[in-house]
């Protein structure tokens, strides 16, 4: 007779990650949002690279289809800022470009630029061409001479050179960038998409925010007043920070903790008819003064009033300066 050894029967001990997807999944009476506090928590642990890729999967599609809180997206953001150890770098502006561009030239672009030209230090950051069939900033950086850094000396130096200066999300923050990357394989986009552009990783004066899904603006908008952010949200053209001068702007902002909305009226009487095709170099022609484009003029002007009303100016001496910005711009940067 073969005697066998006893059978030793050890419940496995539940991974740390795992109560965080409980309290998201636990059931139409059971589930809720995460505190700030358990919001920054769980980001810790994603970014530190100790969850599961099934418990990430399962995090960023229950956040998904619960739709984040300001409270989770101010915890994530600390999570994250607590990790970057960023230097202390002067910027005006934080300009988060995920979105890409497929209706209209991202005329925003030359909105920056003239703003920087202009003495507003600027600093943007992407996450790469996700999605096909849109334009990206990243791929338009060398044709309008945005310097593209890709480390924080690099951005300071350009700051200081040029007043502009263009950060990939890969390079200070590539697990953030991972997340972003795996819309093609769950089939969504995450709630990574919308916290990259709370994050100001450099503490500018104003952030600006494009959300394009309606209701998520004020949750935008209450997640950085939450952090002590000033910002300012719209529904961006595609997605981006472009005021469509076709349709009516409603700004909600936030500064010193106090919400304040307003809305920006239609520049143009109808809308404009759509192009054909997108062709990049139309804006430096544009830039130079070779083309004329009644769109691309209107959105870029109201674009860098949007900047400097986010920097205190009042709306109408906004739109005064941002005409003298681009009059007086040098047509051969």
């Amino acid at each position: 007779m073969t005697d066998y050894p006893a059978l030793t029967l050890e419940t496995p001990a539940e991974h740390p990650f795992a109560p965080f997807v409980r309290i998201l999944g636990k059931g139409k009476r059971g589930a809720r949002s995460l505190t700030r506090e358990e919001a920054r928590e769980a980001m810790g642990l994603l970014l530190d690279g100790k969850v599961e890729e099934s418990q990430l999967g399962a995090f960023l599609m229950l956040l998904r289809h619960k739709e984040e809180s300001p409270e989770e997206l101010a915890g994530f953001t600390e999570a994250l800022r607590e990790r970057l150890q960023a230097p202390a770098l002067a910027v005006d502006i934080d300009w988060p470009t995920y979105a890409g561009k497929k209706r209209h030239l991202p005329w925003y672009l030359l909105a920056a630029k003239c703003l920087a030209s202009n003495g507003q230090r600027i600093f943007m950051h992407g996450g790469g061409a996700h999605t096909a069939g849109r334009l990206y900033t990243e791929q338009l950086l060398d044709l309008l001479s945005i310097p593209l850094c890709r480390d924080w000396s690099s951005v300071g130096a350009a700051l200081d050179t040029r007043g502009i200066a263009f950060a990939p999300l890969v390079d200070w923050a590539p697990r953030l960038q991972h997340m972003i990357d795996l819309r093609n394989t769950l089939g969504l986009r995450s709630p990574i998409h919308s916290l990259a552009r709370i994050l100001n990783p450099l503490g500018a004066r104003c952030g600006l925010q494009s959300i394009f899904h309606p209701g998520y603006q004020s949750v935008h908008r209450d997640a950085s007043g939450l952090l002590g952010d000033n910002v300012i949200v719209i529904k961006g053209d595609g997605g981006e920070i472009e005021v469509n001068p076709d349709s009516p702007s409603h700004l909600y902002g936030t500064q010193a903790h106090q919400s304040w909305d307003e809305e920006w009226p239609a520049l143009s009487s109808q809308r404009h008819v759509k192009p054909v095709s997108l062709e990049p170099e139309q804006l430096l022609e544009f830039w130079r003064g070779e083309r004329q484009d009644s769109y691309g003029e209107m959105a870029l002007m109201s674009t860098m009033a949007l900047a400097l009303r986010g920097l205190g100016t009042p709306r109408d001496q906004a739109f005064e300066q941002a005409r003298s910005y681009w009059e007086s711009r040098d047509l051969s940067a």
